[in-house]
């Protein structure tokens, strides 16, 4: 890909490298490279976090259901009129009628 930034070591020479590394678990900072500086617990944290988030819109309540409901135009139209949340306001009215329909 034109522009990309691509490794210029053979998956061989990556390999070597990461074995090179010693195993020991005391990595101490010699303070040169800012890119071996080890991550903190919290940034690691923060990663794990990302990671497990999803993309797109979040999870809902689950106590509505999505269902396809044919509206005149003219009326579809006055309830958009109203602005966000018309939506909304047709489940209260409805949730009202079926409450004193029920009666």
């Amino acid at each position: 890909m034109p522009g990309s930034k691509t490794n210029a070591m053979k998956r061989e020479a990556v390999l070597a490298a990461v074995r090179a590394v010693p195993a020991s678990k005391d990595f101490v900072w010699d303070g040169q490279d800012e890119d071996d500086k080890p991550a903190s617990a919290e940034a690691l944290h923060l990663a794990v976090e990302a990671q497990a988030r999803k993309r797109g819109r979040p999870a809902g309540t689950a106590t509505k259901e999505q269902v396809a409901i044919r509206f005149d135009r003219d009326v579809l139209a006055a309830l958009r009129a109203t602005g966000p949340g018309w939506q909304t306001r047709v489940n209260d009215v409805m949730r009202e009628w079926v409450r004193r329909s029920s009666t």
